[in-house]
C-alpha cells in the first residue's frame, strides 16, 4: 500500500484520528528505565504497544534520538513498528530542507535507512527541495504551512505581494501541495492546532491533502475544533484526511512504573474526542 492507502487502513480499522508523537526526553522517564539510548528505545516500544491499535499513525522526532546518540535505537523502532502494527503508517518528524544531493541523502536516510512511510519537510527553498522525496513510490510528504508556534507569524503569515490575490505565504503553500507540486499524490501539510480557523482555511484550499496537526495537549490546541477545522468524509472514511499529533500528554502521562498503561487510557480519551468531534 502506498502512503495514502495506509492512513486510510489504519482511519478505518483503528477507528482513529490520533498520532502519537514520541519525543523521548530521558529525564522524564520513570524509575527503572535507564536514562541513555537504549532507555530510549525501551520507553518507546512500550508506548508503542501499548498504543498500536489506538493511532492512525505514529511520529518519531528524529532529534530526541540524534542528540543521545540514539539513531540505531530508532532504527530498531521503526523495525519494531512493522512488527507491532504492520498497518499504522510511520511519520519521521525531520523537517528537512536542502536541495540536490543533500536532499537526496537526506530522503535515502528517511526512507531507506529508517524505512519510514512518510517525513516532514520545511519547503521554503522551493520544489527543487522537495522533489528528490518523491522519487520513492508510495512514501509521503508532508510540508510545513501553518505552524503551530507563535514564531510561525513571523513568515508563514505575511502577504505575497507579487502574486495575484496578494495571498498569505502559508496559503501559497497549501495551493502548490494541492496542485502543480503534489505529482503523484504524496504531499500532505503541516497545520497547527492552535490555529482552527487556519486549520480551515488550508483545507479550502487543499480539500484532499492529508494533514498533520499537531499542538494538541500540551501545547494547548482544541482538539474538537481542529476536527471540525480540518476533517472532511463521512462515516465510513474520510476524504481529507486528518492526522492529530499529541505527543507529551501521552508519553508522560505517568511518571510511574504504569507510564504505559496510562499513555493508553490518556491516548484512548483522546481518541473518543477527536471522535465526537468528528460526529460519526
Amino acid at each position: 500500500m502506498n502512503f495514502l492507502d495506509q492512513l486510510a487502513e489504519a482511519e478505518r480499522q483503528n477507528q482513529s484520528m490520533l498520532c502519537v508523537g514520541l519525543d523521548p526526553e530521558p529525564s522524564r522517564f520513570p524509575q527503572g528505565l535507564s536514562r541513555d539510548a537504549e532507555g530510549i528505545y525501551d520507553f518507546c516500544a512500550a508506548i508503542v504497544e501499548a498504543t498500536a491499535d489506538l493511532v492512525i499513525a505514529f511520529k518519531p522526532q528524529i532529534a530526541y534520538f540524534a542528540a543521545h546518540r540514539a539513531e540505531p535505537q530508532l532504527e530498531r523502532l521503526l523495525a519494531r513498528m512493522k512488527a507491532v502494527a504492520p498497518r499504522v503508517p510511520v511519520i519521521l518528524d525531520a523537517k528537512r530542507g536542502d536541495i540536490g544531493s543533500t536532499a537526496e541523502q537526506y530522503a535515502r536516510e528517511a526512507f531507506e535507512r529508517y524505512g519510514a512511510d512518510a517525513v516532514t519537510l520545511s519547503p521554503f527553498m522551493g520544489f527543487d527541495s522537495v522533489e528528490p522525496y518523491l522519487r520513492y513510490p508510495g512514501k509521503g510528504a508532508f510540508l510545513l504551512c501553518r505552524t503551530s508556534n507563535p514564531g510561525g507569524d513571523d513568515l508563514q503569515n505575511q502577504r505575497l505581494a507579487g502574486l495575484d490575490g496578494q495571498p498569505l505565504l502559508y496559503e501559497h503553500v497549501a495551493r502548490l501541495a494541492q496542485g502543480p507540486w503534489n505529482l503523484n499524490g504524496q504531499l500532505g501539510l503541516v497545520v497547527g492546532a492552535t490555529y482552527p480557523q487556519e486549520i480551515e482555511r488550508v483545507r479550502a484550499l487543499a480539500p484532499t491533502l492529508p494533514l498533520l496537526i499537531p499542538g494538541v495537549g500540551a501545547q494547548g490546541g482544541d482538539a474538537a475544533a481542529t476536527v471540525r477545522a480540518g476533517w472532511r468524509g463521512d462515516a465510513q472514511r474520510s476524504t481529507g484526511p486528518v492526522v492529530v499529533n499529541s505527543s507529551r500528554a501521552i508519553l508522560y502521562a505517568s511518571s510511574g512504573t504504569d507510564f504505559a498503561d496510562a499513555a493508553r487510557r490518556a491516548a484512548e480519551a483522546t481518541r473518543a474526542t477527536l471522535a465526537a468531534a468528528r460526529g460519526c
